[in-house]
């Protein structure tokens, strides 16, 4: 492909690395001027199987060039969580995108996206942003969409993918989205899960090995809430409640069930079950579909693919079999 002259320098089926935004706006820029598709992978490193699920679904999109960003965002964290902590391993996540076949990615360091003075005009994501996790973690939201915007503004791609891990930053993306015009499609991505249930997160790695073997109640519990959905949302809490009464040393910070949007849950219909809770010093978060009501009755191959935005064609490993529970669905 031909690129203009003075654009940086992309090698087409290799791991293209840059720092500067000015770099990665000129190359995306240059694909999409020789007809190529950009779909964008944000992170913010410590790749697991579940960044893997994501890149995997972008390749499928046809005439597309997947671009992966590692950024750990000083703005969605607080004042005594673990910014400086978190776990970072650049070297070994460049190696696996090059196995991935991943052939962009942006790895901007702190200034390169908020300059030397710091960020001034942060994003308010509204009054979902103070509910469930943004009670817990103030300020948190408003950080996580001032870094999305900035990056869907430098890479303008056609399609970004979120994990659904992470439902209520799935949701607000979304709605910043269309609430500012933006030209991006976000594709939602089922929680890739290990094999007793337990969500995939870069922060699984804190966990002891007995807070490890506990961390997995929080999937069982989700999933006691999804077969009670045919009673009602009152029947969906008290069963994940009793699960979970019976290990006390998780600390729950909230249950609760909201619509697919984060407002009420609807009495027939499709709702979100999420979760936050600690082991030890480990905070922790999941969610799962669940149908209510009438709703219920339904469950099966055809409402799980009208629920997830896949544009890249869901194979159904992540997808949830009828009557199951999270632990037992392995995705």
């Amino acid at each position: 492909m031909t690129f203009p002259k003075n654009t940086p320098k992309f090698t087409r089926g290799e791991l293209n690395v840059y720092r500067r935004p000015t770099e990665v706006s000129q190359v995306t820029a240059a694909l999409r001027g020789v007809g190529r598709n950009v779909a964008l992978v944000p992170t913010m490193g410590a790749l697991h199987d579940g960044h893997r699920e994501l890149i995997r679904r972008a390749k499928r999109l046809p005439n597309t060039v997947v671009a992966v960003s590692i950024f750990v965002n000083p703005l969605q964290f607080g004042e005594g969580e673990d910014f400086d902590a978190y776990p970072r391993s650049l070297d070994q996540d460049l190696d696996t995108l090059r196995e991935l076949g991943v052939e962009l990615v942006f790895v901007p360091e702190v200034e390169d996206l908020y300059g030397e003075s710091g960020v001034a005009v942060t994003l308010d994501p509204g009054p979902l942003g103070a509910e469930l996790e943004g009670e817990m973690r103030p300020g948190h939201f408003g950080g996580m969409l001032t870094v999305v915007a900035k990056l869907l503004n430098i890479a303008r791609p056609h399609y970004a993918f979120f994990g659904e891990k992470d439902y209520q930053q799935l949701v607000l993306v979304k709605r910043m989205v269309a609430d500012l015009n933006m030209e991006t499609r976000i594709v939602g991505v089922p929680t890739v899960r290990e094999d007793d249930g337990l969500a995939l997160s870069s922060r699984n790695a804190y966990l002891s090995e007995e807070d490890r073997r506990s961390a997995a109640v929080l999937s069982t519990a989700l999933g006691m809430g999804v077969n009670a959905g045919a009673d009602g949302a009152e029947a969906v809490l008290e069963a994940a409640r009793r699960e979970l009464a019976a290990h006390p040393e998780i600390e729950i910070e909230y249950l609760e069930l909201r619509g697919t949007d984060l407002g009420p849950a609807p009495v027939d219909g499709e709702a979100r079950l999420l979760i936050a809770a600690r082991l030890g010093r480990t905070r922790l978060i999941d969610n799962t579909p669940v149908p209510l009501g009438a709703a219920a009755a339904g469950l099966g191959d055809d409402q799980d693919e009208a629920e997830h935005d896949d544009v890249a064609g869901d194979d159904g490993r992540n997808a949830a079999p009828a009557g199951t529970t999270p632990s037992q669905q392995g995705y």
